[in-house]
């Protein structure tokens, strides 16, 4: 075989490997499932919607929402960690799923950090200390000076043992010295019925239902548990700049792949949101939703969420929070 013939074949036999090699990391293939361990209507639900058309058009395949409810999002969690690895299906979950269920139960059916990837948070999502009107507080200094004159007489009402409206008052708790009395409800709303009915004094919740009730007069908010000041609560400050320092808490969205998803694929899915939530008018509805536009890439992701584990861990054990 001359030198020209062999140079032929060797280009034709690269062109051929590199085609197998590209063919077999082609992404994606098929519409992507998108699964959430909580009914369709509520937020997370809001924000899956918000994002799958933008995410659609990036990713050249139809985006499904798969709705797998149960067990404080454990049933969808499973779901998605029984799935085939191609980065076909994934999970979107909040800080309850990720971070605060492998605390609250003893058996749970997955290990965050080893049963997924993660691919992108790209929300967080801030709460606002409320009181009712009736309590002659104005600042949350003033709202400390008055719970510690009347240890264990307030109230704080919660949607139920080891969720974040329960666990971020525990944490104001701690970083304050306060004794409060936790009184948990089955949901926000008969917790919020309450605090406006002056039952219980006391009330983290998240900003958009928390606004609407503060512009109306029917609760005051205090502050935002997040670093900046809230855009849909620009006159209520942090709790920080009102004298509590480092304390910055908020709840997070985000969307991971089984465990031995493709790197190439979970880049590719990763590079898609980040496109998407650069979209101003994706960061202005998703402010309105209550959420504030926050993009992690999946190794900044997986060190987050490595980082807020031991710290949920940590007050759900001080809380006394258990669900089995």
């Amino acid at each position: 075989m001359t030198g020209t013939k062999r140079r032929a074949l060797a280009t034709f036999l690269g062109l051929c490997l590199a085609g197998a090699v590209g063919s077999a990391w082609a992404f994606p293939t098929k519409p992507i499932r998108i699964v959430m361990g909580f009914p369709a209507g509520g937020p997370l639900d809001q924000h899956a919607r918000l994002l799958s058309d933008r995410l659609q058009a990036q990713l050249g395949q139809p985006i499904i929402i798969d709705y797998k409810s149960g067990a404080g999002g454990t049933v969808g969690a499973q779901e998605v960690m029984r799935a085939s690895p191609d980065g076909h299906t994934l999970l979107l979950a909040n800080t309850g799923v990720m971070v605060i269920n492998p605390a609250l139960y003893s058996k749970l059916p997955y290990n965050t950090l080893k049963d997924f990837v993660p691919v992108a948070r790209t929300a967080m999502q801030p709460l606002a200390l409320l009181v009712n009107p009736k309590v002659p507080a104005q600042t949350l200094s003033e709202f400390m000076a008055y719970a510690k004159a009347r240890p264990g007489q307030i109230n704080y009402g919660s949607a139920g043992n080891g969720g974040s409206s329960h666990l971020v008052p525990e944490m104001f708790k701690a970083a304050t010295g306060l004794f409060m009395v936790h009184i948990p409800y089955r949901g926000s709303a008969p917790a919020f019925t309450d605090l406006i009915a002056g039952q219980v004094q006391f009330m983290a919740e998240s900003i958009p239902q928390a606004a609407q009730y503060h512009k109306q007069g029917k609760v005051r908010a205090l502050a935002v548990t997040s670093r900046e000041r809230s855009p849909a609560l620009p006159d209520v400050p942090t709790v920080m700049e009102s004298g509590i320092k480092n304390f910055e808490v908020v709840g997070f969205y985000g969307f991971l792949a089984p465990a031995g998803t493709p790197k190439e694929a979970v880049n590719k899915l990763s590079d898609a949101f980040k496109a998407v939530l650069a979209q101003p008018d994706i960061k202005a509805r998703m402010v309105a939703q209550g959420a504030d536009p926050a993009f992690l890439g999946a190794d900044d992701f997986a060190k987050f969420l490595a980082l807020e584990m031991p710290r949920w861990a940590d007050v759900v054990q001080k809380s006394g929070a258990k669900l089995d």
